[in-house]
């Protein structure tokens, strides 16, 4: 099995399953994480951005946003989609940024890959006095008997894992986080779901015999419980925000 820094580069190789198979961002959750900024102009750095997901929702809110990845051929998917967007190769421990020069440092469905006490002190530095530290996943919700024969099939995630242990811990300098939840539904075709599956960390850098055997697992599933070829899964995006001091 590969180890945590394997899992979390892992994903360039599958850039375009990723874009086709993760979901969006609900419109209200990015809104809340920034709804501490005071109105006008905002900067914001998306870190571990990816394909851009998450930064097109940013984008959407009107504030201008620089996607930071370490991974280059997810940055090459996010520019192939978004050319406007500023792009930097940076980690959550190191963003190549001038000390608070943003007002907000929104971070999807990675800051479990990254290390919480070094990666707070970092957005300490990235952020102006009052700026927000907001973290969001997507995470499928297991309280649906569908989702959790699915997590059965494809194994939880270290993201998953995180939000149902409550989600992650304040460091310094920030002191506390509000949290935020919205419940949703996700429509999927059978490849988007293949792609969604294909995309996770677990699956990328398993060997050939367990991807095809979990990909089959999967399409079993679909056959069973899709109606008129479209799997409804249910979902929650769970937000955190904390201020800066």
């Amino acid at each position: 099995m590969a180890d945590r820094g394997e899992m979390s580069q892992s994903f360039g190789a599958v850039a375009g399953l990723y874009e086709s198979g993760r979901p969006e961002y609900p419109a209200a959750a990015v809104r809340w994480l920034l709804d501490p900024l005071p109105a006008g102009p905002r900067r914001v750095i998306d870190l571990g951005a990816g394909t851009g997901k998450l930064t097109r929702a940013i984008e959407a809110e009107g504030a201008v946003v620089t996607a930071v990845d370490p991974d280059a051929a997810m940055l090459a998917e996010l520019r192939r989609r978004s050319p406007q967007i500023e792009t930097l190769d940076g980690t959550g421990e190191s963003i190549p940024v001038p000390d608070g020069s943003a007002d907000a440092l929104l971070c999807g469905q990675a800051w479990h890959w990254v290390d919480p006490g070094t990666g707070s002190a970092e957005a300490g530095r990235v952020l102006r006095a009052g700026g927000v530290l907001g973290l969001v996943w997507n995470v499928r919700d297991d309280r649906d008997p569908m989702v959790r024969r699915l997590t059965a099939v494809m194994h939880e995630s270290a993201a998953e894992e995180l939000v149902a242990q409550g989600g992650p811990s304040p460091h310094p300098p920030f002191v506390a986080f509000e949290r935020r939840t919205w419940e949703w539904t996700r429509a999927m075709v059978r490849g988007e779901l293949r792609d969604m599956v294909a995309s996770r960390s677990y699956i990328i850098t398993a060997g050939a015999p367990v991807r095809d055997r979990i990909l089959r697992e999967v399409d079993a599933l679909f056959d069973e419980l899709a109606v008129a070829d479209r799997l409804v899964l249910p979902y929650r995006t769970e937000a955190f925000r904390a201020l800066r001091p």
